[in-house]
């Protein structure tokens, strides 16, 4: 079976490089990788043997999928907002959540903050790179849904923000 790692490395080269697809099998388990557009879509490894599997497609032809751990579940307290009211900033892409840009450092923001269009609100690391997230709307941060260092996914809700 594939380390995660191995296969984050394997899709880091596939999207670098000019190849539009890429099968490697070893000892029963497979993964596959397919560009289309300039998207990289990967298959999860499983055992050869198994049903097929799924595919996951990135978010971003410069964004690079991988498999993502199980999140752990945040409780969170119930929003004073009535949560259709509110605008969920979500993660582009699978990777580890960051409140600031270093361990020393104060959090980009806190519940009550305003933020503005271009506002950095956090960093999402994937593969040891830093790519910090924007608000992309006036508002008032109202919750943070998940915990500094925490394993996010494709388009999970991180922030819910009061628009203005």
């Amino acid at each position: 079976m594939f380390k995660v790692q191995e296969i984050r490395e394997i899709i880091k080269l596939v999207d670098a490089s000019s190849i539009d697809e890429f099968v490697y099998e070893a000892d029963g388990a497979k993964v596959k990788l397919k560009k289309k557009n300039g998207v990289t879509e990967v298959v999860a490894p499983k055992k050869v043997e198994e049903a097929p599997v799924a595919q996951v497609a990135a978010p971003t032809p410069t964004a690079v999928a991988s498999i993502p751990a199980p999140a752990p579940k945040v409780e969170t307290p119930a929003p004073v907002e009535n949560a259709a009211d509110l605008h969920k900033i979500t993660s582009p892409m699978v990777g580890t959540f960051y409140q600031s840009p270093n361990p020393e450092a104060a959090p980009y923001v806190k519940v009550g903050d305003k933020v503005g269009d271009e506002s950095i609100v956090c960093i999402v690391e994937a593969m040891k790179l830093f790519n910090e997230i924007e608000a992309e709307i006036k508002g008032e941060i109202v919750e943070i849904l998940v915990q500094d260092g925490q394993l996010v996914e494709y388009g999970q809700p991180l922030f819910l923000v009061k628009a203005e």
